[in-house]
């Protein structure tokens, strides 16, 4: 079976969650047997890859401004995909492009849509964006041949706002840790092991990071813990630039954008994981967390209470002074290991899920 894949900037080693989703699930499927092309925005990649673990890779272009990047990508890709690759399926992915899904099926294209959340939500959209990014939705569980969510959270939602009772729950995955001893990566940003507290993600406003990082300062006494955030953005904006400021003058680490040895460095040696999003799909961050079996602070949004952390874990989200009190209660007690039972997060189990449901088209 020939699928089109659109909706993520692409893969692999690009940031986000969708693509970290993407880069893990689709070279699975093709393991399996499936034709898997994945199609990739050109303002993002770096590479002149082709091929990667026997995905098909084809990069298209798109707007550089953000309103318009995802829709019109996404359109091209469906014309590629019905015209140039012949295929029957395309995999569509996120709310935003979920826009061009009743042109599919004019086309004649069968449609999956991937629910990764209501991304209106966001603090960076506007009153117009927002408007479109529901349109999105609607149409994307409207008029996809088979919907997937990637939590019980957005089940529920699409149910009571849409009726669609026969979604797919697929859960975002994590890989098993690959504990890395070698230190010197973290020599190299003057950081000691189970000496920081790590928070790892995409410098947008409703990460919360510039609440991370005052409620850090705040701390009389660190007890020679640093703070450590790894991550950064597409394209620097006001936010980021001053979350940036904030970090220097704090004296918080910022590693940038990171993969492979050098993030299982930092998950190995890691004291402690806090992630005090306002808005979440499923966050993979936080599993990737739990895979390492480290210590969580996480606020009490619906997509993060889902995961089912112990109830010490969670503090309110927006909630300066609790966010504060967790620090200051994990750097003066030093929560004991926990340990998480992942069995529903393994990206082999969800492969074999998502292939079941291409064989229902």
């Amino acid at each position: 079976m020939k699928i089109a894949v659109s909706g993520t900037r692409g893969i692999p080693n690009l940031l986000g969650g969708v693509e970290t989703h993407c880069e893990e699930l689709f070279p699975r499927l093709a393991a399996y047997g499936f034709d898997i092309t994945v199609f990739r925005r050109k303002n993002y990649v770096k590479d002149q890859l082709t091929e990667y673990k026997g995905v098909h890779l084809v990069t298209l272009q798109a707007p550089k401004k953000k309103a318009f990047e995802a829709i019109v990508h996404t359109i091209k890709s469906v014309v590629y995909a019905k015209w140039k690759l012949k295929a029957k399926v395309i995999h569509i992915h996120a709310v935003g492009p979920a826009l061009a899904i009743p042109f599919a099926r004019i086309l004649g294209l069968k449609v999956v849509f991937t629910h990764h959340g209501p991304d209106y939500e966001r603090d960076k959209w506007g009153a117009a964006a927002r408007f479109m990014l529901r349109l999105g939705e609607r149409w994307g569980v409207r008029y996809a041949n088979e919907v997937i969510v990637i939590s019980q959270v957005i089940n529920r939602q699409i149910q009571q706002r849409y009726q669609r009772m026969d979604a797919h729950l697929i859960y975002n995955g994590v890989p098993h840790p690959v504990i890395q001893n070698d230190i010197d990566y973290l020599k190299s940003l003057n950081i000691q092991p189970k000496k920081y507290i790590f928070a790892l993600g995409r410098f947008v406003p409703e990460k919360k990071f510039h609440q991370l990082i005052q409620a850090f300062t705040t701390l009389k006494d660190k007890r020679g813990y640093q703070l450590v955030i790894a991550g950064d953005v597409d394209i620097a904006d006001d936010y980021s630039q001053s979350l940036k400021q904030l970090a220097h003058e704090n004296q918080v680490v910022l590693t940038g954008f990171v993969k492979g040895v050098p993030l299982q460095t930092l998950w190995s040696h890691a004291a402690a994981f806090v992630l005090p999003s306002s808005h979440e799909g499923l966050p993979i961050s936080l599993l990737e967390a739990m895979s390492y079996q480290l210590p969580a602070i996480v606020s009490d949004i619906e997509a993060n209470l889902e995961v089912g952390l112990p109830k010490g874990c969670y503090f309110p989200v927006n909630e300066f002074n609790v966010l504060t009190e967790k620090l200051e209660r994990f750097i003066h007690f030093n929560a004991a290991k926990p340990f998480y039972d992942l069995t529903k997060y393994q990206w082999d189990r969800i492969a074999k899920q998502t292939a079941a449901v291409y064989q229902r088209l």
